[in-house]
């Protein structure tokens, strides 16, 4: 029982007790007091008639008379003239024994019993005969009746106010603790909220200030562990110079993406090399040169930071050499990309930035999963080399060799929309289990392959830089939700699935999936909706877009998580469920130290507000060894095992 309806009740029964007590001693006062009113009354009576009988008890019809006159006044229950010698009766009168508009449990709850009094009456110095008077209680119950039942509804009244008054004083001065209460869950949640306005009671107020107090302390220690965290990627994977990625990041993406897996996709790599970097440096001036490089690294950032782009990477590797990581781009699209970056190039020419022609040689080469890296890097130097060579045009594009089905987009097209409209869907699932003991499984991840017009199931890999292409991811996630909803209600695993940043950033389909989500709030403890931090939107509609989903009951989650760690600060305000590290980071953490420190660092940042890590892409048992060293909670991975059907 909550504190509130504790004093509630206690003022209640407080209130009960004393007005009943004062109700009962009123009775009682007013009983005692009718008494002595009834006793006196009789006696008054029994007296007069005494000294008017003096003169007339000889004569037995006067005596009579008199008797009648007082007695028919209806105060009085009986009077009797008895004779003193023999005790004979000589006169007497008897009333009935009727109280109207008093109910019978009062009468007897009161108990007012007749009073009576008595007198002597003489003849000269002889006691003749005795007058005995008992008086009626009927008007004073009915007086007291109506008394009682006055004091009462008022006593009513007055415990009906007390309570709606300290009801409503109570719900205003303990709305300082409910407000508390949110707090505290918030922590629970991850979030960091203080409350500015204090309340004016001394005890609550102490305990607000000790609340923000034990908040702001939260704060400070989250946000220092989250700028170690983010100094330690910064100075690890990004360029000094363009704020760019360095070629160690590259080198980690690019492997990333060469791994068969289910999320594999083709791609082309992109090398740009600043034409006769030590010539500008010598002509222009060292400090010329960096501004022509930062403009350069600008002009790639710019291109990446489109939101269809978002999984793009660009980098500095050396000097004036550049590259753009693109996986999902297609042949058609490399061509147009390169294009774009020689156009903007030949601005920098012609505005004086560089006195080379052309200002930047381009090579673009195709890649595959399953190759070596190493032979992507060689067909990108041939690339590099055959563009220097050729200074008239501005890129070469070198073709991946592998005969790989060249797909016309309508081919595409055609079999995707095909198969979503007729739910040519095949759901896997890949485990994601505790680093303590791989045994327990946390919970499965949702992956798809849409069916082919042969009937061969396509990895995602394949098809979604299409279906991106196509404008199609929100339709894919409702798919793709729909499907793992209807399996749920038949089959209750534990189930994790990604959303696209497309389809958060459309509100119809947004309002569609919290719909779809609503319906079904019995299956909200069994799916964690996924979401990938290289497409999250602006802070304040992540804010709002994550509360949206809470409301619906699901839980969120943060998948591919590092490289955007500056943003954990955000983070705190989503309630999330986990943060899932990009497999980039965990790659050979077991023989890279500063790998290893980085993720120390984010798990004391996300420890000290109670956020579990799971690491992506573990492939090997000396990477399990060192993330179950660091305390991570969960692990995924091709070492614990590939996606499959269930």
């Amino acid at each position: 029982m909550s504190l509130r309806k504790q004093l509630f009740i206690a003022i209640c029964l407080f209130l009960l007790v004393a007005f009943s007590g004062s109700f009962f001693v009123s009775l009682e006062s007013s009983r005692e007091q009718m008494l002595g009113q009834l006793r006196s009354h009789a006696q008054d009576a029994a007296t007069a008639l005494g000294l008017s009988l003096t003169e007339q008890i000889d004569d037995p019809a006067m005596t009579e008379l008199m008797v009648s006159s007082i007695f028919d006044s209806g105060y009085f229950r009986s009077i009797r003239i008895v004779n003193i010698v023999d005790g004979e009766v000589l006169v007497e009168r008897n009333a009935a024994t009727h109280i109207e508009g008093v109910p019978g449990w009062f009468v007897s709850l009161v108990n007012l019993r007749p009073e009576g009094g008595d007198a002597l009456i003489m003849r000269g110095w002889e006691q003749v005969a005795r007058v005995e008077v008992l008086s009626n209680p009927q008007f004073a119950l009915a007086k007291l009746w109506d008394s009682t039942l006055g004091s009462l509804i008022w006593l009513l009244i007055c415990g009906l106010l007390s309570a709606v008054f300290g009801g409503w004083l109570l719900r205003r001065q303990l709305r300082p603790l409910d407000k508390m209460v949110k707090q505290a869950q918030a922590i629970s949640k991850r979030e960091f909220l203080s409350l500015p306005k204090l309340p004016r009671t001394p005890e609550l107020k102490r305990v607000v200030l000790a609340m923000n107090q034990m908040v702001e302390k939260l704060k400070a220690l989250f946000a220092e562990e989250a700028a170690r965290s983010e100094k330690l990627r910064v100075e690890a994977y990004q360029d000094g110079l363009t704020g760019l990625a360095n070629r160690r990041l590259l080198d980690e993406q690019l492997a990333d993406h060469l791994l068969v897996g289910e999320q594999s996709s083709d791609g082309h790599l992109l090398m740009l090399r600043i034409n006769d970097l030590i010539g500008l440096n010598q002509r222009l001036g060292g400090q010329r040169t960096d501004a022509l490089i930062k403009t350069v690294g600008e002009l790639l950032k710019r291109l990446t930071q489109v939101p269809a782009r978002r999984t793009w990477l660009a980098a500095r590797n050396r000097g004036g050499e550049f590259c753009v990581l693109a996986p999902g781009l297609d042949s058609t699209g490399a061509a147009r990309l390169a294009s774009e970056i020689s156009a903007t190039l030949e601005n920098l020419r012609l505005t004086g930035a560089s006195d080379c022609m052309p200002v930047a040689h381009l090579g673009v080469v195709a890649y595959h999963p399953g190759e070596p890296a190493s032979n992507v890097l060689l067909r990108l130097d041939q690339a590099l080399t055959q563009a220097q060579q050729h200074p008239e045009r501005p890129w070469i594009h070198l073709a991946h060799t592998d005969t790989v089905p060249n797909h016309s987009q309508h081919d595409w097209r055609t079999w995707i929309d095909d198969a979503l409209t007729e739910g040519k869907m095949q759901l896997y699932f890949q485990p994601v289990v505790q680093c303590a003991d791989t045994s327990q499984v946390l919970h499965h991840k949702v992956l798809a392959r849409l069916l082919d017009p042969q009937g061969e199931a396509i990895p995602a890999g394949h098809f979604l830089p299409w279906i991106e292409r196509l404008g199609w991811s929100a339709r894919f996630d409702l798919a793709m939700l729909e499907a793992t909803l209807e399996y749920l209600v038949v089959n209750r695993w534990p189930l994790a699935l990604s959303l696209s940043g497309n389809t958060l950033r459309d509100q119809t389909q947004l309002k569609q999936i919290i719909d779809m989500l609503e319906s079904l709030p019995e299956l909200a403890p069994l799916l964690i909706l996924e979401i990938d931090e290289r497409q999250l939107p602006p802070p304040e509609e992540l804010q709002r877009l994550s509360h949206s989903l809470l409301n619906t009951g699901y839980r969120i989650g943060l998948q591919h998580f590092g490289g955007s760690f500056s943003q954990i600060g955000n983070l705190t305000q989503l309630g999330l469920a986990y943060l899932k590290i990009d497999g980039a980071y965990i790659r050979h953490i077991d023989e890279q130290p500063d790998k290893r420190l980085f993720i120390d660092a984010i798990y004391r940042a996300t420890n000290s507000i109670d956020l579990p890590l799971i690491a992506e892409m573990v492939e090997t048992k000396g990477e399990l060894e060192v993330i179950r060293e660091l305390g991570l909670f969960g692990v995924m991975g091709r070492l614990i095992g590939p996606p499959e059907p269930m």
